[in-house]
């Protein structure tokens, strides 16, 4: 089997293929969005990136099998998977709005190896391998060292197809809004679990989200010290779940904050 850097190198070539054809196209108008559900979109843009990254991904590992919304949305583990979102947040991006990214992770028996997250618009890329740590470019991340919530800035994503878990999110946002310093929704939770394993955010956490949306933001926080888990403090695997992330005092705060009103 190849290694986590072999599968590292396999995703972050696919990354940028798919990030520099993102960049080269332009905003496409509200005519040719595909709804997926209510305030959920989807574009020819989003089908071409998935065709470029599994191309790559195929050509390399011919005997993989890759998961994604349009590509293959049932999860397995078994053998070698590729867990890809070719553009999440496709909202921000249709309107403009410079936070969305190439999210890919590579598993191999339901353990992570390899995760590649390409923040597009401004060509970063953030990487990991199992045991190999965290890193942007050629610097090792870690996650922040804050340790007290008033001073914390906590990422989050709001309800956008479950409707009815609006209010008991709101009554989780209260509570964390009046324990930390400030919380933020750039609207890409692959961009957000970077921004934890950066220490650009302490912590982070959303109610409902798909394997492809944290599978690779998963691996990027935990090489960079930091905890991902459901709201009872289990840690995630290659699923959809709700995420509570963050380092390690801040995670320990959010799971108190959010157990009792989930």
């Amino acid at each position: 089997m190849p290694s986590a850097n072999d599968l590292l190198t396999v995703a972050t070539t696919a990354a940028k293929a798919a990030g520099a054809y993102l960049r080269s196209v332009e905003r496409r108008d509200p005519a040719a969005w595909t709804p997926k559900g209510r305030a959920d979109w989807a574009t020819d843009v989003d089908r071409t990136s998935e065709a470029i990254i599994s191309r790559i991904l195929r050509e390399a590992t011919p005997d993989s099998r890759i998961v994604g919304e349009e590509l293959s949305p049932d999860v397995v583990t078994e053998g070698l998977v590729w867990v890809v979102d070719p553009l999440d947040g496709t909202t921000n991006f249709l309107h403009g709005y410079p936070s969305y990214a190439v999210s890919i992770a590579a598993a191999q028996g339901g353990v992570l190896e390899a995760a590649a997250v390409l923040h597009v618009p401004l060509d970063r890329m953030t990487t990991a391998t199992r045991g190999g740590g965290a890193y942007e470019g050629a610097t090792r991340l870690a996650v922040s060292t804050i340790g007290a919530p008033e001073h914390a800035l906590i990422g989050t994503g709001f309800p956008y197809r479950e409707f009815a878990r609006l209010e008991p999110y709101l009554d989780q946002l209260s509570r964390v809004v009046l324990g930390a310093t400030g919380v933020r929704r750039p609207g890409s939770a692959a961009i957000d679990l970077a921004d934890v394993a950066a220490g650009r955010f302490d912590g982070f956490w959303e109610q409902r989200l798909s394997t492809w949306d944290i599978a690779a933001g998963i691996l990027l926080v935990r090489e960079a010290g930091g905890r991902v888990t459901d709201f009872g403090g289990r840690d995630l695997g290659i699923e959809h779940s709700e995420v509570v992330a963050g380092n390690q005092p801040i995670h320990r705060w959010l799971l108190e904050v959010l157990q009792d009103h989930a």
